[in-house]
């Protein structure tokens, strides 16, 4: 039995939970809001992020990347056609290039300040970080995505996938930080049609599923954050 600890918003999270959709595995879920400090999580990951993955009989497994290494270590060579990272050494650095571009440009430029400004604070007391969303770091948020979703329609329009002819880590990557972009409306799909073709793809994908289905209280999702036909 695999348990995930994770936020239903934080994009590393989701990034894991469609790695296991895909690899047909069902996690129990144990949502983790980081900034509340619990003794019983910083003993497991004291770094207090998310995703930390456990699996029985084994240590706690935290963060994404992590998480991404051990899946296909344990499960890659005999997941056939739903391997999310080549066998192949050359074709593994250009996954491995493009999944860490998500998880830190991207996130360090864009999605970050987006959920943390209009999803997190909502929920955090004031000692713990919550209050009024800091606009400057929206407003750079919402610059900063024109260039990631133009490189993703230029990498869509080079190949089949992101990083080569298959599916991968590099595609659940960038999509899970676009969707969180785009459950707050703030990706301009109107600017790169392949990017958004691209994306409708990875979004029809069964795994994907879950995620479409969660809400924020209080912050309604875009109108066309569940429709697959976008």
């Amino acid at each position: 039995m695999i348990t995930l600890f994770h936020h239903p918003f934080c994009p590393h999270s989701r990034f894991v939970r469609l790695a296991l959709g895909e690899l047909g595995i069902t996690p129990r879920l144990v949502e983790e809001r980081v900034w509340e400090r619990r003794e019983e999580f910083l003993a497991l990951n004291p770094e207090a992020t998310t995703p930390v993955l456990i699996e029985e009989g084994h240590p706690a497994v935290p963060g994404a990347s992590v998480i991404a290494e051990y899946l296909d270590e344990t499960r890659g060579a005999e997941a056939g056609e739903r391997r999310l990272l080549p066998a192949e050494p050359g074709a593994r650095v250009e996954v491995r290039r493009l999944t860490n571009w998500f998880h830190g440009k991207f996130f360090h430029e864009v999605s970050t300040f987006l959920v943390t400004e209009r999803i997190y604070k909502q929920t955090m007391r004031t000692e713990q970080g919550g209050g009024p969303p800091d606009t400057a770091a929206i407003r750079a948020a919402r610059h900063n995505i024109r260039y990631h979703l133009a490189y993703i329609g230029w990498l869509a329009r080079q190949r089949t996938w992101l990083a080569g002819e298959r599916m991968s880590y590099a595609d659940l990557a960038a999509a899970v930080h676009l969707s969180v972009a785009d459950y707050l409306g703030d990706v301009p799909w109107n600017e790169d049609e392949a990017a958004k073709t691209w994306y409708a793809r990875v979004k029809s994908r069964p795994s994907f599923r879950p995620l479409l289905a969660e809400v924020v209280p209080g912050i309604p999702a875009a109108a066309t954050y569940a429709d697959l036909d976008f």
